[in-house]
């Protein structure tokens, strides 16, 4: 409307909107709930008063248009005051009626407690059952823009927060391995993540609560629930029009957002786009494409020739300490679009790494196979996201390759940028990619690799080595690999990876040139270990019945970083680290030298900004025998505060590991038979009953124990079938070691077990989940044997011998079944 006057002073415009506000923004909703925007009124991008007084609009707010008659160019309008109908001419219409949120047809939607956000109402109401106190426990249920944003807004008002997400993954725009380092942001900041599970209903509880049913049947209680599953288009009125609707229900348009009716416009989240890099119909729900059509549509009406070039998807979503934004296609996008591409993976601080604040950020970028043109974008990190993104959008709407990005000039000092920019980077990386100077892999090949064939080659130095690495690896640091070369079988393939794959790409390069096989993991043991690990937590979570302030602080020094906030606080270093800037392991490194230059019982408190180095710490502290006091986040620092040694009275060195003292039990199950399986379980329950922790690893005959009972489709190699067909699939398949007698022993033993109230084996199995014993298969005899991780029951994780070394570590007992 605003662009029509501009272009056409003498025109009549009427504006007509269903609700009391006809210009508010709808994406800081979240921010005034969180507190973050404390005036509402800040809100109200415009008024009815003063698009009449600057714009000379009528404006007709509570009213809404029902139906359009197009022959006779009238809308037929009620007043949703009053209850009037009445008909308004037109020479031009555009619709832009915007999009619904999606509530699913399911018990328990129409709660009271149950919201959507879409309009200042809904905010409103939302903000007011929280200001009124009472609400300790929300669920939001989506993991899109509005679910994270409403997450981080709950959070902040001190309420435990469980996101429901159907898919395995919160922001479906992104790959999953980007959005995994948003998962463990999430679950560090204490937000519970229930992903893979969709809902299925909501039922009050009987105490003024309810609880969120999901589709596995897990349950989550819940003061308030946001449904935050998506949006669909506002198309009835045009449908009933009989204007073309896309295969989604959105209105079709031309590049001049003309509607198969000439005379109506619509632009907006309502309507069908084109995707540049596609070249496919589809739909993106955002504000900047908005405003564009709007443009667009006002300037065509006023006899300017402009057209829409479509929406590449360009958009950003800050959760909590991080931010993640995306442009262009994903790599599922491309795939079902049948585009040949290429991908790689780079971390780089935002600016120069010695000034203080620079923040790691992880660019994933899409590529034509062929000609490198760029396709999509993706970036998450800690700083200057948004201006990473908007570079990469630019390029990607500019129609450059990746071999351009190694070329822009961009501005570059110390606290803004680096000379090296993470765009450079990033185009470095997939240049020498397509150029075939490495042959890069990503993180699900290695997962997937058969170690018969190739092998995987750890060149980080050893610290980082302890603190965790790929199963199965071989370990030469970079600056050894040079003399240890007759240690590598040239016969085979070697995938080589360091932290980010810089130093990969050196040993990589090096080896090459000595005739070796070799790939690049892109994206190094850092998007590796963030991909791979457990995304959700939902059965760890202890959501509370009570609010946050009236926890039990945990006591001082439990080694996790939960000191006690008073003690803590008292507590004086005696020597500071500063490692900010440095990238893994060199916070590590920093600390390990300090330590060793401080006396027993002295506290030290370091600084780091490489987002690893909150993990890392913790796990050297408990391999190094040193307690980890606190762990907090200050003014862009990740801060921790460690004492050398486990306690003042008992110091130990800061470079000799030792044995933790600990009542795990760490069982290795190698039997299929049933009387071995069943000792396995009852010791493991028994000893969780007692509070202790519990690792049982299913390695070769033992992996038929954790097998489901009804076949699983999947796909196998005929020797792999034949494995399967032979071997027994479940705990009820299992038979006696002895005595069997063609199946009479073992139906017998059974008898004997029911008539003395004895579990039989499934139940000791769910008995010992139940309880949180760990069940880890062995991935080297799942390949020998061609099991694959469908048929194995739910709940069950997949290591190897490193994983099980680990957990032995920590135990006090091991024992082989």
């Amino acid at each position: 409307a605003a662009r029509l006057r501009r272009r056409d002073e003498s025109a009549e415009i009427i504006m007509i909107e269903r609700g009391r506000y006809v210009s508010f923004a709808n994406c800081g909703l979240p921010y005034h709930i969180g507190h973050e925007i404390p005036e509402r009124d800040a809100l109200l991008v415009s008024t009815p008063e003063k698009l009449c007084d600057e714009f000379n609009i009528d404006v007709r707010t509570e009213q809404e248009v029902v139906r359009i008659d197009r022959e006779a160019r009238q809308v037929e309008v009620r007043d949703l005051q009053s209850g009037e109908l009445y008909r308004q001419s037109y020479d031009r219409l555009i619709l832009a009626p915007g999009a619904a949120p999606l509530v699913p047809p399911i018990p328990g939607v129409t709660l009271d407690d149950v919201y959507t956000l879409r309009t200042m109402s809904d905010m409103d109401r939302i903000k007011a059952r929280i200001d009124a106190g009472g609400v300790n426990r929300a669920v939001v249920v989506g993991g899109g823009f509005i679910g994270l944003e409403m997450a981080e807004a709950l959070h902040s008002r001190d309420i435990q927060v469980t996101i429901v997400e159907m898919l395995y993954q919160v922001m479906s725009t992104m790959d999953f391995e980007m959005a995994a380092i948003l998962h463990r942001h999430l679950r560090e900041k204490g937000v519970c993540l229930g992903l893979g599970d969709g809902l299925r209903e909501i039922e009050p509880d009987g105490n003024e609560g309810m609880r969120v049913v999901l589709s596995s049947g897990r349950t989550v209680p819940a003061d308030l629930v946001v449904l935050a599953l998506g949006v669909r288009p506002e198309s009835a009125l045009a449908r009933d029009a009989g204007l073309i609707l896309g295969p989604r229900g959105h209105v079709v348009v031309n590049e001049h957002m003309q509607t198969s009716d000439p005379n109506i416009y619509a632009v907006g989240d309502v309507v069908q786009i084109t995707n540049p890099v596609t070249g496919t119909p589809g739909a993106i729900p955002l504000a900047g494409p908005a405003n564009r059509q709007a443009r667009v549509a006002a300037d065509h009406i006023t006899g300017l020739d402009h057209t829409y070039p479509g929406t590449i998807g360009s958009a950003i979503v800050k959760v909590f300490d991080m931010t993640a934004a995306s442009t262009g296609a994903n790599s599922a996008t491309l795939e079902r679009e049948g585009i040949a591409y290429l991908s790689s993976i780079t971390h780089s601080f935002s600016h120069a790494s010695y000034y203080p604040g620079a923040g790691l950020q992880t660019i994933k970028l899409f590529y034509g196979a062929d000609d490198g043109r760029l396709l999509g974008a993706q970036v998450v990190g800690y700083d200057a996201v948004d201006r990473t993104i908007n570079v990469l959008a630019t390029a990607l709407r500019a129609g450059m390759t990746v071999y351009d990005l190694e070329h822009l000039e961009l501005a570059y000092a110390p606290p803004y940028g680096a000379a090296k920019d993470p765009v450079n980077i990033a185009g470095y990386v997939a240049g020498n990619h397509l150029r075939g100077d490495t042959d890069l892999i990503d993180w699900k090949e290695v997962r997937d690799l058969g170690p018969e064939r190739v092998g995987l080659l750890d060149v980080r130095t050893d610290p980082e080595w302890q603190l965790g690495h790929i199963p199965g690896a071989v370990h030469i640091p970079n600056v050894e690999l040079r003399d240890r070369l007759d240690e590598l079988d040239k016969d085979k393939e070697w995938v080589v990876y360091c932290a980010v794959g810089r130093r990969a790409y050196v040993m990589e390069r090096m080896l090459r040139q000595r005739g070796y096989r070799v790939r690049n993991l892109t994206g190094g043991w850092t998007t590796y270990d963030v991909a791979t690990e457990r995304q959700d937590n939902l059965d760890d979570a202890v959501i509370k019945d009570f609010s946050p302030e009236q926890r039990e602080p945990a006591d001082e020094g439990d080694g996790n970083g939960n000191g006690h906030a008073h003690d803590v606080a008292v507590l004086t270093p005696a020597m500071r680290v500063d490692a900010r800037g440095q990238q893994c392991p060199g916070p590590i490194l920093s600390v390990y030298r300090a330590m060793q230059g401080v006396d027993a019982g002295a506290v030290l408190e370091a600084h780091a900004t490489d987002p690893g180095f909150r993990r890392d710490v913790a796990a050297w502290a408990e391999r190094t025998g040193n307690t980890l006091l606190s762990l907090r986040d200050e003014d862009g620092d990740i801060v921790a505060l460690l004492r050398k040694g486990r306690s003042e009275a008992h110091p130990v060195s800061a470079d000799r590991p030792v044995a933790p003292i600990s009542d795990a039990k760490t069982i290795i199950v190698f039997s299929a038979d049933l009387d071995r399986a069943l000792a396995a379980f009852i010791i493991a329950n028994g000893a969780a009953a007692m509070g202790q922790k519990v690792t049982l690893f299913f390695t070769f005959w033992g992996l038929n124990i954790l097998r489901r009972h009804d076949a699983v489709r999947v796909r196998k190699s005929l020797m792999e079938r034949m494995f399967g067909w032979m071997l027994p699939r479940g705990p009820e398949a299992l038979k006696l070691s002895r005595l069997n007698m063609g199946g009479a022993g073992t139906a017998m033993i059974k008898a004997v077990m029911r008539s003395k109230n004895i579990d039989p084996l499934p139940a000791l199995i769910r008995s010992a989940q139940e309880n949180g014993v760990r069940l880890i298969a062995c991935q080297m005899s799942m390949d020998m044997m061609g099991i694959k991780p469908e048929e194995l029951v739910d709940g069950v994780e997949i290591g190897g011998v490193a994983t099980y070394i680990s957990e032995t570590d920590k135990a006090n007992a091991s024992l082989f079944i």
